[in-house]
């Protein structure tokens, strides 16, 4: 073969490859999500292994992740967003910026968890996370975190950069009004560490060098004990909230039949079974899981907050940790 015409062959070759290759990268779908990342390229690797589209995932706090959604509005590039937030879900709603869809694997969701355009990806809580090794006494109530025996020893993840922390902000406020800030206060006056997003706040504690975490996210922790770490999650018995992890896709996605796929997928058995081993409780009711369910812990009434309500009481809180 002339020379000239095996480099037009080859270059026909390279061209198809990368026009190939742009295409593939087209068609794959963007996926947002606030942790565990584990579970997110787990997904994505089932996903992709099922229907052969791949998944790029960008994977922070649910702090991060809003605000790059909110940087991109000119320019939207997520087709799905999982938080770690509810209330991050309603206001997206209410900003009209998400697509309804109600997948078929929903049925077996809880109605509390699902609404017409986002759903429960799965479902964590909030507990007191203690160092069982620390030569403190076992909680059993927020305010034990209040003693002298956690005098300087305690943290707490800072709702400003946990979504799930926020929840709980704002869930002892609704249950509690003011008892809820004569706590916060008392936690103040005994040396309460505001600590960053959740892992930053309970990495001492594994360390030993506190003894407890006021509010952390139960399924990081389970993983932890797995691992053999010796801390416990405790779920106060005067209460605590519940936080789905709500799934849903942007009104601007270029890949909405693969974006609902993706939800389909999420939400199938095998989807949910890779919730419940990520220490999660899945969002459906008919997946086993390996540590409590909703039903075995006490919750604090729940109601949803309207964003400006949030702002003020993340902005209270702020204020009163002199952040």
């Amino acid at each position: 073969m002339p020379s000239h015409n095996r480099f037009k062959t080859s270059a026909l070759a390279a061209l198809m490859m990368t026009s190939a290759m742009m295409m593939q990268e087209a068609h794959a779908l963007t996926v947002y999500t606030a942790g565990p990342g584990a579970l997110a390229k787990s997904l994505a690797s089932g996903f992709e292994k099922q229907t052969g589209i791949k998944v790029n995932i960008f994977q922070a706090t649910t702090g991060k992740v809003m605000a790059r959604l909110e940087a991109e509005q000119a320019n939207p590039q997520a087709d799905v967003l999982i938080s770690a937030s509810w209330d991050t879900a309603e206001d997206l709603h209410q900003r009209g910026w998400l697509l309804p869809y109600q997948s078929p694997n929903a049925a077996k969701v809880p109605d509390a968890y699902k609404s017409a355009d986002f759903v429960a990806q799965g479902i964590s809580a909030l507990g007191i996370v203690w160092n069982s090794k620390s030569n403190t006494p076992e909680p059993k109530s927020w305010s034990d975190l209040t003693g002298p025996a956690f005098k300087n020893n305690v943290t707490m993840p800072d709702p400003a950069l946990s979504g799930a922390s926020a929840d709980l902000l704002i869930g002892l406020q609704n249950a509690e009004g003011e008892q809820a800030w004569q706590l916060f206060d008392r936690l103040k006056s005994n040396g309460l560490v505001i600590s960053g997003p959740n892992a930053q706040a309970v990495a001492p504690v594994l360390q030993g060098a506190k003894a407890a975490v006021f509010g952390a996210v139960d399924y990081v922790t389970y993983n932890n004990i797995a691992q053999g770490e010796s801390v416990k999650v405790v779920f106060p018995q005067d209460g605590t909230v519940a936080v789905p992890r709500p799934m849903m896709i942007l009104k601007n996605s270029q890949h909405a039949a693969d974006a609902k796929a993706f939800v389909d997928y999420v939400l199938s058995p095998e989807g949910q079974q890779q919730v419940a081993a990520a220490w999660l409780m899945p969002a459906r009711t008919d997946i086993k899981a390996q540590r409590p369910l909703i039903t075995e812990i006490k919750l604090l009434p729940q109601r949803a907050s309207e964003g400006s309500e949030r702002a003020a009481t993340l902005q209270r809180f702020r204020t009163l940790f002199g952040q």
